[in-house]
């Protein structure tokens, strides 16, 4: 994978998920996410109803669509993706990893860990995990 294109994804933490519908169209959804430059793995937040949800248990083929922060230019993460447990009660480990990947994207500590954690549990969200296989695009330098 060419380095200044994982760079661009590292470097952000907003993009466009495209998933794929029953009927074979793309479903895109803007989102927020963290990218460990270490395993290659991109995580994101989601809440188990949603459609893209349903379309990864069904095909859990993805692409991520990431604008280069600074200058021109776009990284696209083509890649696997596997769904965490839906967090059911405020200390399990899907909670744990919402947290971390909280801290990560916003770059900051919530105001209300225990809100927070009630929230996971009642939102039914779970940790979004993209294995990156692929990576195309171009970023100006």
């Amino acid at each position: 994978m060419a380095t200044e294109l994982w760079d661009a994804v590292v470097a952000g933490n907003a993009g466009t998920l495209a998933t794929i519908k029953r009927d074979g169209r793309p479903q895109l959804s803007d989102v927020n996410y963290t990218a460990d430059p270490d395993t290659r793995i991109i995580r994101i937040s989601t809440r188990d109803p949603l459609a893209k949800v349903h379309n990864l248990r069904r095909d859990p083929r993805a692409s991520l669509h990431v604008p280069a922060v600074h200058g021109s230019g776009y990284a696209v993460a083509e890649a696997t993706a596997s769904l965490s447990s839906v967090a059911a009660d405020e200390h399990d480990a899907t909670v744990e990893e919402l947290i971390e990947v909280y801290r990560l994207v916003q770059r900051k500590e919530h105001p209300d860990w225990a809100d927070y954690r009630r929230a996971m549990v009642a939102d039914r969200r779970v940790v979004l995990s993209l294995r990156v296989e692929r990576l195309y695009g171009w970023v100006a330098p």
